[in-house]
């Protein structure tokens, strides 16, 4: 079969692209940047499209040709700079389902979440209602799978947070976090390959909920387990710190990050992720595993344990490396603005030392900002790596006593370049 396969760059899409590969498909995938997922996630062909901007049947018609089946894996977790939950859960989708009414493909497999038809809580699932209901209104041979929260082998999303904080000895708990239904991601994706195949069941909305019902604390520990480490200890989660915590998130994602810990998710936590199997198993005929069985039959790595460690120190180390460059821009024009042009008054630069530190100060900024935001990142990382090696140069060039300053201002380099580098490649 020839299928759409639309958020194929995503835990659950890039799965599905593999699988329907390796069954003998055609897949013609849809990302919104098409050449870096292209690399790493298989596809017969892909296609550049931003969702927020195809909300017309028309954006969608051309490629529908030769389509046998859709499958529409694409989700946003909050609105932000580069996401929005009603392009991405609704409008897209809505125009979508008509171009295929148009096209007279019949067979979509939807991607929803479970317990949106039990009263929208956020726009995440109120939009992801609206997607649906326009869905269930197409003379379409439609099913819309609302999954559970979804883990697999692949460190993503809410497997990756799990793992991550799998690797604290101290655990938070929250009074009110609410039950979890994990379901396993092999499950999930062994559902599509058997729905879009000619003559399976359609016209159904199915609950992708695991056998065991477990607390979000049940679920780290597992986790804990799994990678060899003695259970964490509980602690009472302070709702104040917890809100703190939620609220950063937030502003992560204002500068194009994709945290999983926003406001979105707290509010989706309190409600929980439950769900009856009964009619998915029905309608294909597949087993839901647990959360330990699964985690049983594949033994923790040595990169799962590393995995594990570093998950949340990645979001620590880019924050910290841009305050250090922001910061020392700012004080070379504040605090130590006086000590730094005496210091270019010292050397051959000492015509234009104003200037210079000036200069140093505005480059040191703009590099802390180019880290800060996320599509500018690697760019300001290897401007930060060249910065660097400019300064020692020029160090060295104009002032080579500062190789024998008691604070070892030139062998600091050496170190912050590896802490750079480490940054550069985790991007």
């Amino acid at each position: 079969m020839r299928i759409l396969l639309i958020g194929a760059t995503g835990l659950i899409g890039s799965s599905i692209a593999a699988r329907l590969l390796d069954e003998g498909h055609e897949v013609i995938a849809v990302g919104r940047g098409a050449d870096a997922p292209a690399r790493r996630v298989g596809a017969s062909r892909w296609i550049r499209m931003d969702l927020r901007s195809a909300a017309a049947p028309e954006i969608w018609l051309p490629h529908l040709s030769g389509i046998d089946a859709v499958v529409n894996a694409a989700g946003t977790l909050q609105d932000s700079a580069r996401d929005s939950t009603s392009g991405v859960h609704d409008e897209a989708p809505s125009a979508l389902w008509t171009a295929c009414e148009r096209a007279g493909v019949r067979r979509v497999v939807h991607f929803s979440a479970i317990g949106v038809d039990r009263g929208g809580l956020t726009d995440f699932s109120r939009s992801k209602l609206k997607g649906d209901e326009a869905l269930m209104r197409c003379d379409l041979d439609w099913v819309i799978l609302r999954p559970s929260v979804v883990v697999g082998r692949q460190a993503y999303g809410g497997s990756a947070l799990f793992r991550g904080l799998a690797a604290f000895p101290l655990l938070p708990k929250s009074a009110d976090a609410g039950p979890l239904d994990i379901v396993q991601l092999d499950d999930v994706v062994e559902t599509v390959v058997r729905l879009i195949r000619p003559g399976a069941p359609a016209r159904l909305a199915l609950e992708l909920a695991g056998p065991d019902r477990l607390s979000f604390e049940d679920v780290v520990q597992a986790y804990r387990r799994w990678l060899g480490w003695r259970p964490a200890r509980l602690v009472p989660a302070q709702g104040f710190l917890m809100a703190a915590v939620y609220r950063a998130g937030d502003l992560i994602a204002k500068l194009g990050w994709r945290p999983p810990i926003r406001t979105t998710a707290r509010k989706e936590i309190v409600r929980g992720a439950i769900g009856d199997p009964a009619e998915w198993q029905w309608a294909t005929g597949i087993e839901p595993r647990s959360l330990s069985a699964a985690l049983a039959a594949e033994p923790a790595s040595v990169q799962e344990r590393w995995f594990s460690r570093l998950y949340l120190l990645k979001p620590l180390a880019i924050g910290i490396f841009a305050l250090f460059w922001l910061m020392t821009g700012i004080v070379s024009v504040t605090a130590g603005y006086r000590h730094a042009v005496r210091l270019m008054e010292m050397t051959a630069a000492a015509p234009i030392a104003e200037l210079s530190v000036i200069a140093g100060a505005v480059a040191d900024v703009v590099v802390g900002l180019l880290i800060l935001f996320r599509r500018t990142s690697k760019l300001g990382l290897m401007a930060a790596f060249a910065v660097s090696i400019f300064y020692v140069l020029a160090g060295t060039l104009l002032l080579p006593a500062l190789w024998a300053d008691p604070l070892g201002p030139m062998m600091k380099i050496w170190p912050i370049l590896a802490f750079n580098l480490l940054c550069v490649l985790e991007r």
